[in-house]
């Protein structure tokens, strides 16, 4: 297991390389250094400053996986500096499910563990390969994707950069079975039954 030091290295490193997307980043440019909340009188540097980091690395391994994100909406700070951050840790046998982000690529680091990781092309067709510490993949805008830890018995972690303050995340499962699409048009799309897509939704906690 990486030490708590080298993670947090790793952590900084990850971090510029975030910034480093800004040029690329498909977030409008905007006229002024930074942008101010309406409600903020005045600023100093703990605007500039996110501590929700704090701990993850110290604490337990999560029982399911678990993203901590540091987006537009947890850092106000990051609006209009098209990037953002995210720590995600994965239990043994712990997966992401396959999902996109719709403004922005992903580059993840592996700090902890190994991951099964792929991605699918517009021709439907599927890259994976599998992670070790140290190494890093890129997931391209809008493609879904997904990561999995094969090991049954250590936790792995990861490190996200993302090329907008607010990637966006659209989990495939749900937002295919747990959002009110008519079961007959699911199980027609699915080639299966009404059963089973039932089942299915009960199973992600949807509309059954």
């Amino acid at each position: 297991m990486a030490s708590t030091m080298l993670r947090h290295v790793l952590f900084f490193t990850i971090a510029v390389f975030a910034t480093s997307w800004i040029a690329q980043a498909s977030d409008p440019d905007i006229l002024s250094d930074f942008i101010v909340p309406a409600n903020s009188n005045a600023i100093d540097g703990s605007f500039f400053t996110f501590t929700g980091m704090r701990g993850v690395f110290d604490s337990a391994v999560p029982p399911n996986f678990k993203v901590t994100k540091a987006g537009l909406a947890e850092f106000p700070a990051l609006n209009g500096q098209s990037v953002s951050f995210a720590v995600l840790q994965y239990p043994a046998g712990g997966v992401n499910p396959p999902h996109t982000h719709p403004h922005s690529a992903e580059h993840l680091f592996v700090v902890e563990g190994t991951l099964v990781v792929g991605f699918i092309d517009t021709a439907n067709k599927l890259y994976t390969q599998t992670l070790q510490l140290g190494d890093m993949c890129v997931f391209p805008k809008g493609l879904v994707h997904f990561q999995y830890n094969a090991d049954a018995k250590e936790p792995a972690t990861a490190l996200s950069a993302f090329g907008s303050a607010n990637a966006g995340t659209v989990s495939v499962p749900p937002s295919v079975f747990a959002t009110g699409i008519d079961d007959g048009i699911l199980a027609k799309s699915f080639k299966t039954d009404v059963a089973t897509i039932q089942k299915i939704k009960a199973g992600l906690g949807g509309r059954a």
